[in-house]
């Protein structure tokens, strides 16, 4: 539980950081920092090769900003290969200005880990996990989501 509040804290500092960081993390360790969150999250997987997860991320950021740190944190986690970790994982990130905590998920067995983040996942991408802890509530999405539609959901899941 210690570990994952301080990756969590590290992550959220990292936010004002002018250089990403890209944290790697097992599956096992991110269910813990899920499960240990104390304030709700958006775990948003995607890849840098995934053009609807690059188009989605900016909306996420600006959306995410309405509701505070304090209200919801938010990570991104790359599920791009060994290959490109940290380099073109950052190089994205940075080309995009994307801002937001990243982690790279060092597992190659979707069958592995989709089912541990949520049981519907099939592996596509983008895919979002909304997760209140003081409720339990849990949403997951298979699908791009538009800021639309994500600042409904997280008011949803909020209880707003």
């Amino acid at each position: 539980m210690k570990k994952g509040l301080f990756i969590l804290c590290f992550l959220c500092c990292l936010q004002s950081v002018q250089s990403q960081v890209v944290i790697p993390m097992k599956v096992t360790e991110l269910e813990t920092l899920i499960r240990d969150t104390r304030v709700p999250m958006l775990v948003n997987f995607w890849a840098t090769w995934c053009k609807p997860c690059i188009a989605e991320i900016p909306g996420f950021e600006e959306t995410v900003k309405k509701f505070g740190k304090d209200s919801l944190q938010i990570l991104l986690v790359s599920l791009d290969s060994r290959e490109d970790f940290p380099e073109g994982i950052v190089k994205t990130v940075n080309q995009r200005h994307f801002t937001s905590p990243l982690a790279w998920l060092d597992e190659t067995n979707a069958d592995y880990f989709c089912p541990k983040i949520d049981s519907s996942w099939t592996g596509a991408i983008p895919a979002t996990l909304l997760v209140n802890p003081k409720t339990g509530q849990r949403k997951f999405f298979e699908q791009p989501l538009t800021p639309q539609k994500l600042e409904k959901e997280i008011m949803a899941i909020l209880g707003r």
